[in-house]
């Protein structure tokens, strides 16, 4: 979950503060259309699995916690297990 945060500071440097785990990243606009795909990338790569673009939603992507529960769950676990 870290480079993901990395990646939205890195996207959005003017931030003032961390970002929530609940908070709409798509409403505050931490993501937009043109980082979409970037994004989605940057999950896969995370995860090692690739995304079914046919088998989410948007809602998949609008909080770090969805995103977490949704695409790195089984990557914070092996993660965990490593360490």
């Amino acid at each position: 979950m870290e480079r993901v945060v990395a990646w939205l500071n890195e996207k959005n440097p003017g931030l003032d503060g961390p970002i929530g785990i609940e908070e709409d990243l798509i409403e505050a606009r931490l993501i937009d259309s043109m980082d979409f795909l970037e994004f989605i990338d940057l999950l896969e790569e995370i995860s090692g699995s690739s995304i079914d673009l046919q088998e989410v939603t948007i809602d998949d992507f609008r909080t770090l916690a969805r995103v977490k529960e949704r695409f790195l769950a089984s990557a914070d676990l092996a993660e965990a297990s490593a360490g």
